[in-house]
C-alpha cells in the first residue's frame, strides 16, 4: 500500500549535470551522480527525496529528461525512503499527466503547485488539484506565492484539503502564523515547512515535515534538527539552528539553486552548473554564500569537538 503520510525530512533534490555539447544548453543530466546523491540523503537519515521541484530545475528539462529523473530517484531510493515527485504544470492536463507517470513509475506521492505561468482564480485552482488528486497518489499541494503569484491562503487550503488524496501542504509563504491556522481549518492535513529559514519556527508550531533545499548540504544535521524540534528539545534545537540560518536564507532568494549547489561543493559534494535561465552566481554572491557556509560549517565542527 502506498504511504499516505508525506512528513519528515524530504529533500527537494538538486540535479547534477555533466558537460555534453549535444545536450540542451550543453549540459546533460548526470544520472549516476544523481542516484548516488539520492542514496546519500537516505543513508544520512532523510525520510525521502523530491525530484523535479524548482531546485531540481524541472522547467529546464525536456519531457523525457523529467521522467527519467523521477525514475532515477525512485530506483535509487529503492523503497528505503519515499519519493515525492514534482508534477507542476501550466494546466491541469499537464499536471495530471505527470502525476499519472509518477504513479506508473512507483512514486509514493506528488508535489504540485497551482497552475504555473498563469494567475489562476479559485475555481481554476480547485479544478487543477482535483485533476491531480484523481490519479490516486497522495498529493502535497505547494503554496509558493512568490513564484506563482497565487496565494493558497489557509481558507483556500482548507477547501482543497477536502479533495480525496490531498494529504499535505508545503507552505512557503514565510508566514509561520499560517501553520496554526491551517491546522485549525484542516486538522487532517499535514503542514510541511517549505522554507529552510523558518523551519524551526514552523516545526514548533506543529508542522510535521520539512521539504526544502539545504538538507542537500547538511542532511544528517537537518534530520537531527528535525528530531530535536519535534521532540521538544528547544534549547538544543536553537543552538543547532541559529548558526545555520544565514546559509538557510539563501533558500528563499532568487539564486537559491546556484547557492545550494555551491553549498554542496563547500561540504565536499558535487553541485555543478545550472541550465538557463539560471546563470552562475556573481562574485559578490559567491563570497556571501561562502561566508554564510563557513559560519555554518564552523559551528557544526565546534558542536562535534
Amino acid at each position: 500500500m502506498t504511504e499516505r503520510r508525506l512528513g519528515g525530512v524530504v529533500v527537494a533534490t538538486a540535479l547534477p549535470y555533466a558537460e555534453d555539447p549535444g545536450a540542451p544548453a550543453g549540459l546533460a543530466v548526470d544520472h549516476d551522480r544523481y542516484a548516488e546523491h539520492c542514496r546519500w540523503l537516505i543513508d544520512s537519515g532523510c525520510r525521502g527525496v523530491g525530484p523535479n521541484g524548482s531546485l531540481g530545475e524541472y522547467s529546464s528539462l525536456t519531457d523525457a529528461e523529467r521522467r527519467a529523473v523521477a525514475r532515477t530517484a525512485i530506483e535509487a531510493v529503492g523503497g528505503e525512503g519515499i519519493v515525492v515527485a514534482g508534477v507542476h504544470g501550466v494546466g491541469a492536463h499537464q499536471a495530471r499527466h505527470w502525476a499519472e507517470l509518477a504513479a506508473e513509475d512507483g512514486a509514493d506521492g506528488v508535489l504540485c503547485l497551482p497552475p504555473t505561468m498563469y494567475r489562476a482564480n479559485r475555481g481554476e485552482i480547485l479544478a487543477h488539484y482535483a485533476a491531480v488528486a484523481a490519479v490516486g497518489l497522495p498529493v502535497m499541494i505547494y503554496n509558493n506565492p512568490l513564484d506563482t503569484k497565487v496565494d493558497l491562503d489557509p481558507d483556500l487550503v482548507a477547501e482543497i484539503a477536502q479533495l480525496d488524496n490531498v494529504v499535505a501542504v508545503k507552505e512557503f509563504s514565510g508566514d509561520v502564523r499560517r501553520v496554526l491556522e491551517i491546522r485549525e481549518r484542516a486538522p487532517e492535513l499535514e503542514v510541511i515547512s517549505g522554507a529552510d529559514d523558518v523551519v524551526l519556527e514552523s516545526l514548533l508550531m506543529g508542522a510535521t515535515g520539512w521539504f526544502a533545499g539545504f538538507p542537500n548540504v547538511f542532511p544528517a544535521e537537518s534530520v537531527r534538527l528535525f528530531e530535536l524540534a519535534t521532540s521538544g528539545r528547544l534549547e538544543q534545537a536553537r543552538a543547532l539552528y541559529e548558526p545555520l540560518v544565514p546559509a538557510f536564507r539563501w533558500d528563499s532568494r532568487t539564486e537559491f539553486v546556484q547557492a545550494i549547489k555551491l553549498g554542496m561543493e563547500l561540504v565536499g559534494r558535487y553541485g555543478g552548473p545550472c541550465r538557463p535561465p539560471r546563470g552562475p552566481l556573481t562574485e559578490e554572491h559567491r563570497e556571501r554564500v561562502r561566508a554564510d557556509m563557513a559560519h555554518a560549517i564552523a559551528a557544526l565542527e565546534n558542536e562535534v569537538a
